[in-house]
């Protein structure tokens, strides 16, 4: 898997987690100790980020990472997506 892709994918979990909490870019940038514009690169997936903004917003969710082999699609999968 891109590696690009995967931090694509962890800015949106980040920002997934702070709507679902109902924080703001500012309340949650606030309590991860960064700004409104790093949080929002994170958000993004930004691959020009360190990682260490990334974990700063999972710290400040009180969230952690949980990694797990890459599941690739079964046949039948595929198959529906070339109907």
């Amino acid at each position: 898997m891109d590696a690009i892709l995967l931090i694509e994918r962890l800015g949106t979990q980040i920002a997934q987690m702070r709507k679902t909490r109902g924080l703001t870019l500012v309340e949650l940038a606030a309590q991860s100790g960064m700004t409104r514009q790093k949080l929002a690169e994170v958000e993004k997936g930004s691959p020009t980020v360190s990682m260490n903004f990334y974990a700063k917003a999972l710290a400040a969710l009180d969230a952690e990472l949980k990694v797990v082999p890459a599941r690739r699609p079964s046949f039948e999968e595929l198959r529906e997506v070339f109907r």
